[in-house]
Protein backbone atom coordinates (compact mmCIF):
# COMPACT_ATOMS: atom_id res chain seq x y z
CA UNK A 1 0.00 0.00 0.00
CA UNK A 2 1.62 3.29 -1.09
CA UNK A 3 0.84 6.87 -0.22
CA UNK A 4 3.35 9.75 -0.36
CA UNK A 5 6.26 7.31 -0.68
CA UNK A 6 5.08 5.26 2.34
CA UNK A 7 4.68 1.49 2.05
CA UNK A 8 2.92 -0.47 4.83
CA UNK A 9 3.73 -4.17 5.13
CA UNK A 10 2.48 -6.74 7.66
CA UNK A 11 5.01 -8.25 10.03
CA UNK A 12 6.09 -11.80 9.25
CA UNK A 13 8.57 -13.97 11.22
CA UNK A 14 11.24 -13.59 8.55
CA UNK A 15 11.39 -9.88 9.49
CA UNK A 16 12.19 -10.60 13.16
CA UNK A 17 15.80 -9.37 13.06
CA UNK A 18 14.85 -6.27 11.09
CA UNK A 19 12.05 -5.54 13.57
CA UNK A 20 14.31 -5.95 16.60
CA UNK A 21 17.09 -3.80 15.12
CA UNK A 22 14.59 -1.04 14.50
CA UNK A 23 13.22 -1.24 18.08
CA UNK A 24 16.75 -0.90 19.46
CA UNK A 25 17.47 2.16 17.30
CA UNK A 26 14.06 3.83 17.61
CA UNK A 27 13.36 6.94 19.64
CA UNK A 28 10.62 5.37 21.75
CA UNK A 29 10.89 1.58 21.68
CA UNK A 30 11.63 -0.56 24.73
CA UNK A 31 12.40 -4.24 25.21
CA UNK A 32 8.64 -4.84 25.52
CA UNK A 33 8.46 -4.27 21.76
CA UNK A 34 11.07 -6.87 20.86
CA UNK A 35 9.54 -9.91 19.24
CA UNK A 36 10.85 -12.27 21.94
CA UNK A 37 8.71 -10.38 24.45
CA UNK A 38 5.67 -9.77 22.25
CA UNK A 39 5.55 -13.34 21.00
CA UNK A 40 5.64 -15.11 24.38
CA UNK A 41 1.84 -14.79 24.53
CA UNK A 42 1.22 -15.10 20.79
CA UNK A 43 -1.34 -17.81 21.50
CA UNK A 44 -3.59 -15.16 23.11
CA UNK A 45 -3.32 -12.47 20.44
CA UNK A 46 -3.59 -12.54 16.66
CA UNK A 47 -0.66 -10.44 15.53
CA UNK A 48 -1.35 -7.56 13.16
CA UNK A 49 1.89 -5.62 13.46
CA UNK A 50 2.97 -3.40 10.58
CA UNK A 51 6.21 -2.00 9.18
CA UNK A 52 6.31 1.32 7.32
CA UNK A 53 8.95 2.05 4.69
CA UNK A 54 9.71 5.43 3.15
CA UNK A 55 11.62 5.18 -0.12
CA UNK A 56 12.56 1.65 0.87
CA UNK A 57 13.89 2.64 4.31
CA UNK A 58 12.19 1.31 7.43
CA UNK A 59 10.91 4.43 9.20
CA UNK A 60 8.28 3.23 11.68
CA UNK A 61 6.72 0.07 13.08
CA UNK A 62 3.41 -0.56 14.80
CA UNK A 63 3.14 -3.39 17.37
CA UNK A 64 -0.48 -4.49 17.08
CA UNK A 65 -2.98 -7.30 17.27
CA UNK A 66 -6.39 -7.74 15.68
CA UNK A 67 -9.64 -8.66 17.41
CA UNK A 68 -12.64 -9.00 15.12
CA UNK A 69 -12.85 -5.64 13.29
CA UNK A 70 -10.56 -3.73 15.67
CA UNK A 71 -6.78 -3.34 15.61
CA UNK A 72 -5.16 -2.73 19.00
CA UNK A 73 -1.66 -1.40 19.55
CA UNK A 74 -1.08 -3.60 21.52
CA UNK A 75 -3.52 -5.66 23.61
CA UNK A 76 -0.75 -7.58 25.38
CA UNK A 77 1.45 -4.59 26.19
CA UNK A 78 1.15 -1.68 28.59
CA UNK A 79 1.83 0.70 25.73
CA UNK A 80 2.29 0.36 21.99
CA UNK A 81 1.77 2.99 19.34
CA UNK A 82 4.08 3.81 16.45
CA UNK A 83 7.77 3.34 17.14
CA UNK A 84 9.66 5.95 15.16
CA UNK A 85 13.13 6.25 13.74
CA UNK A 86 15.26 9.37 13.94
CA UNK A 87 14.26 10.43 10.41
CA UNK A 88 10.51 10.34 11.05
CA UNK A 89 9.58 14.03 10.94
CA UNK A 90 6.12 15.48 11.62
CA UNK A 91 5.14 15.48 7.94
CA UNK A 92 6.46 11.95 7.56
CA UNK A 93 4.38 10.69 10.49
CA UNK A 94 1.27 12.32 9.02
CA UNK A 95 1.98 10.40 5.82
CA UNK A 96 2.47 7.20 7.83
CA UNK A 97 -0.90 7.70 9.52
CA UNK A 98 -2.55 8.29 6.14
CA UNK A 99 -1.03 5.05 4.87
CA UNK A 100 -2.11 3.28 8.05
CA UNK A 101 -5.70 4.47 7.75
CA UNK A 102 -5.93 3.38 4.13
CA UNK A 103 -4.35 0.01 4.89
CA UNK A 104 -6.76 -0.70 7.75
CA UNK A 105 -9.76 0.39 5.69
CA UNK A 106 -8.82 -1.97 2.86
CA UNK A 107 -8.70 -4.80 5.43
CA UNK A 108 -12.20 -4.01 6.67
CA UNK A 109 -11.03 -2.66 10.03
CA UNK A 110 -13.54 -0.34 11.68
CA UNK A 111 -11.49 1.05 14.58
CA UNK A 112 -7.93 1.46 15.84
CA UNK A 113 -7.15 1.44 19.58
CA UNK A 114 -3.86 3.24 20.08
CA UNK A 115 -1.73 3.43 23.24
CA UNK A 116 1.25 5.76 22.72
CA UNK A 117 4.49 5.21 24.58
CA UNK A 118 4.58 7.61 27.58
CA UNK A 119 7.19 10.34 27.15
CA UNK A 120 9.39 9.16 30.01
CA UNK A 121 10.31 6.11 27.93
CA UNK A 122 11.46 8.17 24.94
CA UNK A 123 15.17 8.08 24.14
CA UNK A 124 14.65 11.34 22.26
CA UNK A 125 11.52 13.54 21.94
CA UNK A 126 8.97 11.49 20.02
CA UNK A 127 5.41 12.83 20.08
CA UNK A 128 4.76 13.29 16.38
CA UNK A 129 2.17 10.52 16.71
CA UNK A 130 0.16 12.58 19.20
CA UNK A 131 -0.18 15.34 16.62
CA UNK A 132 -1.13 12.79 13.97
CA UNK A 133 -3.79 11.38 16.29
CA UNK A 134 -5.29 14.85 16.62
CA UNK A 135 -5.24 15.33 12.86
CA UNK A 136 -7.00 11.99 12.39
CA UNK A 137 -9.86 12.80 14.77
CA UNK A 138 -8.73 10.37 17.47
CA UNK A 139 -10.76 10.38 20.67
CA UNK A 140 -9.11 10.07 24.08
CA UNK A 141 -10.98 7.18 25.71
CA UNK A 142 -8.77 6.27 28.67
CA UNK A 143 -6.43 8.33 30.84
CA UNK A 144 -4.58 6.26 33.39
CA UNK A 145 -2.52 8.09 35.97
CA UNK A 146 0.84 6.55 36.78
CA UNK A 147 3.23 7.76 39.48
CA UNK A 148 6.86 8.47 38.65
CA UNK A 149 9.99 9.58 40.46
CA UNK A 150 12.67 11.71 38.81
CA UNK A 151 15.70 9.85 40.10
CA UNK A 152 18.28 12.61 39.66
CA UNK A 153 16.31 14.81 42.08
CA UNK A 154 13.81 12.66 44.01
CA UNK A 155 11.34 14.19 46.42
CA UNK A 156 11.79 13.07 50.02
CA UNK A 157 9.67 10.28 51.47
CA UNK A 158 6.68 11.57 53.41
CA UNK A 159 4.61 9.74 55.97
CA UNK A 160 6.71 6.60 55.59
CA UNK A 161 7.67 4.23 58.38
CA UNK A 162 11.32 4.40 59.47
CA UNK A 163 12.84 1.07 60.37
CA UNK A 164 14.69 0.80 63.64
CA UNK A 165 18.40 0.04 63.56
CA UNK A 166 17.79 -3.42 64.99
CA UNK A 167 15.20 -4.21 62.32
CA UNK A 168 17.48 -2.97 59.53
CA UNK A 169 20.33 -5.07 60.82
CA UNK A 170 18.41 -8.32 60.32
CA UNK A 171 17.09 -7.51 56.86
CA UNK A 172 18.89 -8.35 53.66
CA UNK A 173 18.16 -7.00 50.19
CA UNK A 174 18.82 -9.76 47.67
CA UNK A 175 18.98 -9.34 43.89
CA UNK A 176 18.58 -12.82 42.44
CA UNK A 177 16.35 -15.00 40.27
CA UNK A 178 14.44 -16.85 42.99
CA UNK A 179 11.06 -15.98 41.48
CA UNK A 180 9.51 -19.02 43.14
CA UNK A 181 10.04 -17.58 46.62
CA UNK A 182 8.68 -14.18 45.63
CA UNK A 183 5.73 -15.55 43.64
CA UNK A 184 4.47 -17.36 46.75
CA UNK A 185 4.33 -14.02 48.56
CA UNK A 186 2.90 -12.14 45.58
CA UNK A 187 0.26 -14.72 44.72
CA UNK A 188 -0.93 -14.92 48.32
CA UNK A 189 -1.14 -11.14 48.65
CA UNK A 190 -3.08 -10.65 45.40
CA UNK A 191 -5.54 -13.42 46.18
CA UNK A 192 -6.14 -12.23 49.74
CA UNK A 193 -6.59 -8.55 48.88
CA UNK A 194 -8.02 -8.54 45.35
CA UNK A 195 -9.06 -12.12 44.60
CA UNK A 196 -6.84 -12.22 41.50
CA UNK A 197 -3.65 -13.88 40.33
CA UNK A 198 -0.58 -12.14 38.86
CA UNK A 199 -0.90 -11.30 35.16
CA UNK A 200 2.13 -13.49 34.49
CA UNK A 201 2.34 -17.01 35.80
CA UNK A 202 5.53 -18.08 37.55
CA UNK A 203 6.53 -20.02 34.44
CA UNK A 204 5.94 -16.99 32.21
CA UNK A 205 7.96 -14.58 34.33
CA UNK A 206 10.81 -17.07 34.53
CA UNK A 207 10.68 -17.49 30.76
CA UNK A 208 10.77 -13.74 30.22
CA UNK A 209 13.57 -13.28 32.76
CA UNK A 210 15.63 -15.90 30.95
CA UNK A 211 15.05 -14.07 27.67
CA UNK A 212 15.74 -10.64 29.18
CA UNK A 213 18.02 -11.16 32.19
CA UNK A 214 19.20 -7.54 32.13
CA UNK A 215 15.73 -6.06 31.79
CA UNK A 216 13.63 -8.09 34.24
CA UNK A 217 15.12 -7.98 37.71
CA UNK A 218 13.96 -9.35 41.06
CA UNK A 219 14.73 -7.78 44.43
CA UNK A 220 13.72 -9.57 47.63
CA UNK A 221 13.92 -8.53 51.26
CA UNK A 222 14.70 -11.43 53.56
CA UNK A 223 15.16 -11.80 57.29
CA UNK A 224 17.99 -13.58 59.07
CA UNK A 225 16.58 -16.99 58.19
CA UNK A 226 16.26 -16.14 54.46
CA UNK A 227 12.46 -15.99 54.62
CA UNK A 228 11.12 -13.65 51.93
CA UNK A 229 9.26 -10.77 53.57
CA UNK A 230 8.64 -8.79 50.42
CA UNK A 231 10.02 -7.89 47.04
CA UNK A 232 9.74 -6.12 43.73
CA UNK A 233 10.03 -7.19 40.10
CA UNK A 234 11.52 -4.31 38.13
CA UNK A 235 11.39 -3.85 34.35
CA UNK A 236 14.42 -1.92 33.11
CA UNK A 237 13.51 -0.07 29.90
CA UNK A 238 16.36 2.16 28.78
CA UNK A 239 16.85 4.77 31.49
CA UNK A 240 13.50 4.02 33.16
CA UNK A 241 12.82 1.38 35.78
CA UNK A 242 9.23 0.23 36.12
CA UNK A 243 7.67 -1.51 39.10
CA UNK A 244 5.97 -4.51 37.51
CA UNK A 245 5.07 -6.39 40.71
CA UNK A 246 5.33 -5.74 44.44
CA UNK A 247 4.36 -8.01 47.28
CA UNK A 248 4.89 -8.42 51.01
CA UNK A 249 3.93 -10.76 53.79
CA UNK A 250 1.91 -9.49 56.74
CA UNK A 251 5.14 -9.22 58.73
CA UNK A 252 6.83 -7.40 55.88
CA UNK A 253 4.05 -4.83 55.75
CA UNK A 254 4.10 -4.42 59.52
CA UNK A 255 7.76 -3.45 59.62
CA UNK A 256 7.81 -1.53 56.30
CA UNK A 257 10.20 -3.62 54.20
CA UNK A 258 9.10 -2.01 50.92
CA UNK A 259 10.08 1.45 52.18
CA UNK A 260 13.47 -0.01 53.06
CA UNK A 261 13.77 -1.60 49.63
CA UNK A 262 12.66 1.47 47.68
CA UNK A 263 15.10 3.65 49.59
CA UNK A 264 17.85 1.36 48.34
CA UNK A 265 16.54 1.24 44.76
CA UNK A 266 16.04 5.01 44.49
CA UNK A 267 19.12 6.26 46.29
CA UNK A 268 21.64 3.54 45.49
CA UNK A 269 20.93 0.81 42.95
CA UNK A 270 19.27 2.94 40.23
CA UNK A 271 20.25 6.49 41.16
CA UNK A 272 21.99 6.95 37.76
CA UNK A 273 18.72 6.27 35.87
CA UNK A 274 16.20 8.93 34.81
CA UNK A 275 12.89 7.70 36.22
CA UNK A 276 11.27 5.10 38.46
CA UNK A 277 7.73 4.48 37.26
CA UNK A 278 5.38 2.84 39.78
CA UNK A 279 2.61 2.21 37.25
CA UNK A 280 -1.07 3.15 37.25
CA UNK A 281 -3.44 3.46 40.20
CA UNK A 282 -6.78 3.54 38.41
CA UNK A 283 -9.54 1.27 37.21
CA UNK A 284 -12.34 1.60 34.65
CA UNK A 285 -10.08 3.32 32.15
CA UNK A 286 -9.16 6.02 34.64
CA UNK A 287 -12.62 6.90 35.92
CA UNK A 288 -11.89 5.35 39.33
CA UNK A 289 -8.81 6.48 41.25
CA UNK A 290 -7.46 4.16 43.94
CA UNK A 291 -6.64 6.95 46.36
CA UNK A 292 -5.00 4.69 48.92
CA UNK A 293 -2.69 3.08 46.37
CA UNK A 294 -1.61 6.31 44.71
CA UNK A 295 -1.03 7.93 48.11
CA UNK A 296 1.49 5.19 48.92
CA UNK A 297 3.38 5.93 45.70
CA UNK A 298 3.20 9.69 46.21
CA UNK A 299 4.54 9.20 49.72
CA UNK A 300 7.67 7.78 48.12
CA UNK A 301 8.07 10.96 46.05
CA UNK A 302 6.19 10.01 42.87
CA UNK A 303 4.14 12.39 40.78
CA UNK A 304 1.84 11.99 37.77
CA UNK A 305 2.58 10.68 34.28
CA UNK A 306 -0.27 9.72 31.93
CA UNK A 307 -0.85 6.43 30.15
CA UNK A 308 -3.41 7.33 27.48
CA UNK A 309 -5.57 5.36 25.06
CA UNK A 310 -7.04 6.77 21.86
CA UNK A 311 -9.58 5.38 19.42
CA UNK A 312 -9.88 6.22 15.73
CA UNK A 313 -13.06 5.20 13.93
CA UNK A 314 -11.56 4.27 10.58
CA UNK A 315 -14.45 4.74 8.17
CA UNK A 316 -15.89 7.68 10.06
CA UNK A 317 -12.47 9.30 9.95
CA UNK A 318 -12.04 8.58 6.26
CA UNK A 319 -15.52 9.91 5.40
CA UNK A 320 -14.74 13.12 7.23
CA UNK A 321 -11.66 13.95 5.17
Amino acid sequence: MNRNEITALPYTPDRLEEWNRFVADSRNGTFLHLREYMDYHSDRFTDNSLLFYRNGELTAILPANIKEETVVSHGGLTYGGLLLGDNATADCVLDIFSSLMEYLETKGIKSLIYRPVPHIYHRYPCEEDLYALFRNNAQLTERKISTTIKLCDPLPFKGRRKLTASTKSRLHIVEDNNFTAFWEVLDSRLKDKYGVAPVHSLQEIELLHNRFPNNILLFRVTDGSSVTLGGVVMYVAGTVIHTQYTGTTDEGRRIGVLDHLYNYLINERFKQYDYLDFGVSVEQGGHYLNSGLIAQKEGLGGRAVMYDTYVIEIRKQQDGE
